[in-house]
């Protein structure tokens, strides 16, 4: 590529189609390797409308069907006729990397501006102005970010010779995939120059997400409308399986056995990360090569487990949908899902990723009885009720100034994740904007769309049930993942475990599941104490800030297990969950409990470790009063104190019941419960008297502000150290 600067104002002379075609079918032979290869009809259309026409279009075709091509092979072809860089707007960090990876086969000179490598970002820039980037990728939250929204992206719009939208279903709030920050693709595809030819590619997008996609693409285009480009979404090369297992411990024992058997190297995902991290474990622990793949995993170690796939020294990467998108392995042999995700869509696009340059590759469902209980989770982050969206509009018009994330997160009742997303629909709606500082409210009009969020909520129903189906039914699967994105073109494939009748062998060995039933009802995860108070605390008139003082803090403490766990998750999810009626704590529940206490002390810094500095044996046991399920905790502490010869000293119990806190962010969270909680005058009497270590039950943290305040408490009235003691965290 030539390293002039250059624009995008269109040639004066354009070559023959005969010629174009010849020069596309020469980058193809580069990008791949291969000098006999050519370009599918499909492709050859949108290369011709992109770099002849200038056209717009909307690829929608099969993963594996080659859609990196068609914006690789155009913008050589652009480029040599003088336009502007390529920018692409990508998703995941991995796509990245397999991206400027193959563009560099085709000679082409490919950067990337992303949260990864901000000590690049003005070398880039550099590159960009000097005319020697071929290609720009970015994510989709830089194009808000306010120094590369207002510095860069107006440049960027100006001179581009072409715009690719990848994974494009993500601009759809109809899709599977919703992110706000995709919408602001509208307003750059509105501010580009005219004759500056836009892609947006997906595997993954149904009738309606289609039409919404191509409708968005037109913006600022009312010359020619948007060429969509839909194939067939068939999967020769994958054989479709499901698999029902008794329970957490067969599946476990079945990829135990079995997992050796699967062709070459694959995927293993899970719906959470706790579950990934077990199945990683108890793999390993078995003597397989695998490696947990999740959003907690470090960028440099995500990297590395690519790398290892890739190069095929793990048999498989154990895998939430951090991995979802874009990850480029040709002979990946197998995708093997842990529970079955909420969207046919979803699913489709996971799986996939195998079999793009094999002839065969095993697909299995192994689905759980938690997998509705997470589903419902997951529901529950959904957009939030009109009134919490007018009082955060409020709070942020109310200000002088802009607001960050943590001060706002201060006045208002929703938890981070959950509030920036909303921030960022309300952004691209107009009624907010990100500035240097935080977030500022615009004065615009805005509209609650009430029948719109309660469309889709019912489309993930939808969904769900459609998921049940696949699981369930006994006609072809490809069939019915091909009905559910709306192709036209779908029939049984032949293939599946339905249409040959031959699935898989639900046996496991012995040993296997011995193995796998001592991993998931091995008892005990750590809590991590809250050691920093929330920032903004101040603005809600509660002046803690900073690190809390050692002498204030709980200690590390346990839990029976992870909400989210595959193993105690499935006991304890209906023991607490919301419908659950009150009673008695059950006694294998209690058993572990103690059997986790047994195993806390004799550990490292434990104190009956033996060790010369172990700490003092607890001296009684204090338990937080629950309003909804007390009779359970009461005998949780109860049965703790009797097994562990403890004496039961009282509860800690919420005095000023106005400020009982409700499901929110921890700076409301803190700011309703301090103050509010307070020690009966015996069992205060009782720490005094007892000064040694307490134990703290309670049944279920979230947040851990209720431990840590109470740990708090009681520490000020004379506790020397306080050790947690719950059921379940959500993990």
């Amino acid at each position: 590529m030539s390293d002039q600067t250059r624009g995008n104002t269109p040639p004066a002379e354009s070559a023959t189609s005969d010629e174009l075609r010849t020069a596309a079918d020469a980058v193809l032979a580069r990008l791949i390797g291969d000098e006999a290869a050519r370009l599918r009809p499909d492709q050859w259309r949108a290369i011709e409308a992109l770099v002849a026409d200038r056209r717009r279009a909307l690829v929608v075709q099969r993963t594996g069907w080659g859609k990196s091509a068609v914006y690789f092979v155009a913008t050589a072809l652009l480029r040599e006729r003088g336009a502007g860089p390529t920018v692409i707007v990508s998703p995941l960090l991995a796509l990245m990397r397999n991206q400027i990876a193959a563009a560099e086969r085709a000679g082409i000179e490919a950067r990337t501006i992303n949260s990864a490598n901000p000590e690049q970002w003005d070398i880039v820039r550099q590159e960009i102005a000097a005319g020697s980037v071929d290609v720009l990728l970015v994510s989709p939250e830089r194009l808000n970010n306010p120094d590369f929204r207002d510095g860069v992206l107006p440049q960027l719009a100006a001179t581009a010779g072409l715009l690719v939208v990848d994974e494009a279903h993500c601009i759809s709030d109809w899709g599977h995939d919703f992110r706000p920050d995709y919408r602001r693709l509208r307003t750059m595809l509105g501010e580009l120059p005219a004759g500056v030819p836009v892609l947006a590619t997906t595997a993954t997008a149904n009738a309606r997400v289609t039409s919404d996609v191509a409708e968005q693409l037109g913006t600022g285009d009312a010359d020619a409308g948007t060429l969509v480009l839909r194939g067939p979404l068939d999967r020769t090369s994958l054989r479709l399986s499901v698999l029902r297992l008794p329970d957490a411990a067969h599946r476990l024992a079945w990829l135990d056995d079995h997992l050796a058997d699967f062709p070459g190297s694959g995927i293993i995902y899970t719906l959470t990360v706790a579950a990934a991290e077990e199945v990683a474990s108890h793999l390993s622990a078995r003597g397989h090569r695998v490696a947990a793949y999740t959003g907690r995993t470090e960028p440099a170690e995500r990297a590395a487990a690519e790398d290892d796939l890739l190069a095929n020294r793990v048999k498989a990467l154990v895998a939430t949908s951090a991995l979802g998108m874009g990850f480029d392995k040709p002979d990946l042999g197998f995708v093997i899902h842990v529970g079955s995700p909420s969207s046919p869509i979803a699913y489709y696009q996971q799986v996939g990723r195998a079999g793009r340059g094999l002839e065969h590759a095993e697909v299995l469902l192994l689905p759980g009885p938690e997998d509705e209980a997470i589903w419902r989770y997951f529901g529950s982050l959904a957009f939030p009720p009109e009134d919490q969206v007018r009082h955060t509009l409020a709070v942020l018009a109310a200000n002088e100034g802009p607001l960050s994330l943590p001060a706002l997160e201060a006045r208002v009742e929703l938890r981070r994740s959950r509030l920036e997303m909303m921030l960022k629909v309300l952004d691209v709606d107009g009624a907010v904007r990100r500035v240097r500082g935080g977030w500022v409210a615009t004065g615009a009009p805005w509209r609650y769309d009430a029948e719109r969020y309660a469309w889709v909520a019912r489309q993930r129903e939808a969904e769900q049930e459609a998921m049940r189906d696949y699981a369930a039914t006994g006609d072809c699967r490809m069939e019915l993942l091909r009905r559910a994105l709306d192709d036209e073109e779908a029939r049984p494939c032949g293939r599946c475990d339905n249409c040959t009748d031959m699935g898989f062998d639900a046996q496991v060995t012995p040993a296997a599941l011995e193995a796998a039933r001592g991993e998931l009802t091995r008892p005990g995860v750590p809590v991590e104490p809250r050691r920093m108070w929330p920032s903004g605390l101040p603005a809600t008139g509660v002046e803690l800030k900073g690190r809390i003082p050692a002498g204030e803090q709980a200690e590390t403490g346990r839990a029976l297990g992870r909400l989210s766990d595959i193993g105690w998750g499935d006991r304890l999810r209906p023991l607490l969950s919301p419908e659950s009626v009150d009673g008695e704590v059950p006694e294998d529940v209690l058993d572990a409990v103690v059997a986790v206490l047994a195993d806390w002390a004799r550990g490292p810094g434990g104190w009956a470790s033996g060790a010369p500095d172990a700490p003092p044996r607890p001296v009684g046991v204090v338990f937080v009063a629950s309003t909804s399920r007390p009779r359970l905790v009461t005998s949780l502490a109860e049965g703790i104190s009797r097994v562990g010869r403890m004496p039961l000293l009282g509860s800690v119990s919420t005095a000023r019941h106005d400020r009982r806190p409700g499901p929110s962010n921890s700076a409301r969270r803190v700011h309703a419960l301090h103050g509010a909680l307070e020690l009966a005058p015996e069992l205060a009497e009782a720490v005094k008297t007892h000064p040694g270590p307490l134990l703290l039950v309670d049944d279920f943290t979230d947040s851990g502000w209720t431990l840590a305040l109470s740990a708090r408490l009681l520490r000020a009235t004379g506790a020397e150290r306080v050790l947690p003691l719950v059921l379940a965290v959500r993990g």
